[in-house]
């Protein structure tokens, strides 16, 4: 509701607007009429150019004005949303290569390491709810797996396979949903969302018993859909928990981000369990950027962030819940600025999905959902979505969010080019990294998928 209030009001400043913009056109005196005192070259008046240089100062002026006034409404009430591109982020592009180029030569080149198995077992989002109006039908690729998400008119989200069993064509390139059943484009043979039952086949008598598509568990909660997965196909043991201040809408949607990050899984939720890392490789101040050649530049010294962090894993019946606590503070030109300082809670919940919940006096409380998703075996779908209060300005949560952006793309240069070590070199300060690598373990079972090799091509 908060949105589609929010772009309401912005087609109301823009039909204002252009009808303001619009009189003053209409009516804009030109002032050649007093410096000539009315007398225009005959040539003009016969062309119908009488006042044609005012009308064309004032037509650059609204223009101008609309654009500022559509960057003004953008800055101050629309969501920020900043969707990263697989090659966008953490690489180093040089001697005239672009950034594709050589994010591909880094694919090819990086040594994996022995690594985990590729998919744990959990709760994974699909994607968010505002993306899926009732009737709408995504494609989506996760766990290796291309699906089909749709909304039936009734309003409730379904995940299933996306190639249909007749003859394999893709129910989200082209289907329709019908009822509570997804139709597919190749021979309008429909499946029901609940269960994948095949429920019409048009130009058939009778429809097989066996006629099915594999329909994926699925959840919606905080504003998302998620999937489950087991290797084994068991079921869930656990579910998200439900965020109480979303669901009554006391904090609403303020943006989200999206990166691909070309690593294992587990290298992502590791890093709450890396404290040694904040220090170094987020202590230097936003405005010092996300490339790692500069971020430590002595121009942009005159900001810190400092860092207070604490890892531990829950303990029954939330074992498969872990909690990172944070204390933020910030420091310019020496000296410590109290009004920033900001407490977080990162509480994990299974491999995929993090509540990142602020609380702050002065700012406001409100939550970032951190979701890691597996594309394919070494390619993660990471989004941050923030809900605030709704009653705290959203230039506040913007601001927030594009900060985390920041900091996370630091992590991403390093997670983008690094190998997987399974036995690290560790200290006794880094004793949290092989506790979270315990807990973390609780969500691979011996049929995990896993990474293999085979005369150049990937088999898992």
């Amino acid at each position: 509701m908060e949105g589609q209030s929010m772009s309401l009001l912005g087609k109301m400043m823009a039909v204002i607007g252009i009808s303001v913009v619009a009189g003053l056109i209409v009516h804009v005196r030109d002032p050649l009429d007093s410096i000539l005192g009315g007398g225009y070259p005959e040539l003009w008046r016969k062309a119908g150019l009488v006042g044609a240089p005012a009308r064309a100062v004032a037509c650059i002026f609204a223009g101008v004005s609309l654009l500022a006034m559509g960057w003004l409404y953008r800055l101050l009430f629309a969501p920020l949303e900043l969707l990263r591109t697989p090659d966008e982020v953490g690489y180093i592009a040089e001697d005239g290569r672009s950034r594709a180029q050589a994010a591909n030569e880094v694919r090819r080149r990086r040594k994996t390491g022995e690594l985990p198995p590729v998919y744990p077992n959990g709760w994974y989002r699909v994607l968010d709810s505002h993306m899926l109006e009732r009737g709408d039908v995504k494609n989506v690729t996760v766990l290796g797996e291309q699906v089909a998400v749709f909304r039936g008119t009734e309003g409730k989200a379904y995940v299933v396979d996306a190639y249909c069993p007749h003859l394999g064509a893709n129910l989200a390139v082209g289907g329709r949903v019908v009822g509570q059943s997804i139709e597919c484009p190749f021979h309008g043979w429909q499946f029901r969302g609940e269960d994948g039952k095949c429920v019409r086949i048009p130009y058939a008598e009778k429809v097989p018993e066996f006629a099915k598509v594999r329909c994926w568990r699925s959840m919606e909660t905080n504003g998302q859909v998620l999937v489950w997965f087991h290797c084994d196909g068991e079921e869930p043991g656990w579910t998200v928990p439900e965020q109480g201040e979303i669901t009554r809408g006391e904090w609403v949607y303020r943006g989200r981000t999206e990166h691909f990050i070309n690593a294992h899984i587990e290298e992502i939720p590791e890093n709450a369990a890396d404290i040694a890392h904040l220090a170094h490789l987020h202590t230097p101040g936003i405005v010092s950027g996300v490339d790692l050649r500069y971020t430590n530049s002595k121009t942009w010294e005159f900001v810190r962030h400092d860092w207070k962090v604490q890892w531990e894993a829950e303990s029954e019946p939330t074992k498969h819940c872990s909690q990172m606590l944070v204390k933020h503070a910030l420091t310019v030109f020496g000296r410590h600025w109290p009004l920033l300082d900001m407490d977080v809670v990162a509480r994990q919940v299974g491999p995929g999905v993090v509540f990142l919940l602020f609380d702050h006096s002065f700012l406001g409380r409100g939550v970032i959902m951190h979701c890691v998703t597996p594309v394919e075996p070494l390619l993660q779908c990471v989004s941050h979505t923030i809900f605030y209060q709704s009653n705290i300005p959203p230039l506040v949560p913007k601001f927030i969010l594009r900060a985390e952006c920041i900091q996370f793309e630091r992590d991403v240069m390093i997670w983008n080019n690094k190998k997987y070590i399974s036995k690290p070199l560790l200290v006794k300060e880094d004793s949290a990294i092989q506790k979270h690598r315990r807990w973390f373990s609780q969500f691979y079972s011996d049929n995990s998928p896993r990474l293999r090799y085979q005369h150049n091509t990937l088999d898992f």
